[in-house]
């Protein structure tokens, strides 16, 4: 007989408000997997992509799924069960991970669930210093920071570009981060400063504060300040919004500099960048476990720290999802499932 969890589920695509929480069949680990009980997730912008249909692509690149669906990748809880040539995990350790990602860009990696089963390469221990909450809300957005501006950590080809994205030497370089208010802003912050950079930080008013401590040298309110008006001498932008008009972020770089796209679509200034000697570059974050890992050492001793804008049980995933869209969030949107 099949056992059950409570998960909360898509039956067809939508608003906020087609997140079911409901019973569920609990996934059984395969070979090389293990089954995580489930005691907190957090929400990333592919969940609320997904959950609407990616409508805001091209009809044929829209995924064509099979409801219903279970969205979420980032979790943190304990080991419950482990699949055969899994030697590495064991029953009770305390783990997060970024699950399948972007194996199940199109069709929900489970993690909005009592359990998910999760590839053993992609998970790491939790840090012993953060609760399950903080650990949940790290995954996709510090692993996107890191493989920007650290280590990319794989060779598959990059859907964005057909050259491999290189993260650049930080130390003593000038580095603007703009959403640094956000999940990926307020980490890229923090891992910038660490490698050495002197940051300046693109948010609006109300994160100034939480971002100077976070390590800020500079901060720019753009609600007050055109990027334009800041001055042509970074080294390094950042930007993890996208939208429109982002070809203004060359005016502010030096020439020999970098403009590094979390979200390049619809970027139209490689002539103009040509002309600078600007190097644009962009990447698909990847699950990895083994990054995780070290990305835990830098949670456990304090060097970087995730911050919670709100917390949701898992029964009230759709109200998550309506503080999501929203928009002006701070950090992370986190369910907590235990």
């Amino acid at each position: 007989m099949t056992e059950m969890m409570k998960a909360a589920r898509l039956h067809e695509f939508g608003g906020p408000d087609v997140l079911v929480y409901e019973d569920a069949p609990r996934p059984v680990p395969a070979s090389g997997e293990v089954l995580v009980r489930v005691h907190a997730a957090s929400l990333n912008p592919p969940d609320l992509y997904l959950r609407d249909g990616y409508r805001a692509l091209p009809p044929e690149w829209r995924p064509n799924a099979k409801f219903p669906l279970i969205l979420g990748t980032d979790v943190s809880g304990l080991v419950a069960a482990t699949g055969e040539q899994v030697t590495q995990f064991s029953v009770g350790d305390e783990v997060y991970a970024m699950v399948r990602f972007p194996d199940d860009l199109m069709k929900g990696s489970g993690a909005y669930a009592d359990y998910v089963s999760v590839p053993a390469s992609e998970l790491a221990k939790k840090p012993s210093g953060i609760d399950h909450l903080h650990a949940a809300g790290a995954p996709m957005s510090a692993l996107t920071v890191w493989q920007f501006l650290v280590e990319l950590g794989h060779d598959a080809p990059n859907p964005f570009q057909p050259f491999p994205h290189a993260p650049i030497p930080l130390e003593g370089k000038r580095v603007l981060i703009n959403g640094a208010g956000g999940g990926v802003g307020h980490l890229a912050v923090q891992v910038a400063k660490w490698k050495g950079a002197n940051v300046t930080a693109v948010a609006s008013g109300k994160h100034e504060t939480l971002l100077r401590e976070l390590g800020a040298s500079q901060f720019i309110d753009y609600t007050k300040t055109s990027i334009e008006a800041v001055g042509q001498d970074f080294d390094l932008v950042m930007d993890a919004v996208g939208g429109p008009n982002i070809e203004r972020f060359l005016s502010v770089i030096r020439p020999g500099g970098a403009l590094f796209l979390v979200n390049p679509l619809g970027f139209s200034g490689q002539e103009d960048a040509a002309r600078r000697g600007i190097t644009v570059s962009s990447t698909q974050v990847r699950s990895n476990g083994a990054q995780l890992a070290e990305i835990g050492r830098l949670l456990d001793d304090g060097a970087i720290r995730v911050v919670i804008d709100s917390e949701f049980p898992l029964a009230e995933a759709s109200a998550a999802h309506q503080r999501a869209s929203q928009g002006s969030i701070q950090g992370k949107i986190v369910l907590k499932a235990v």
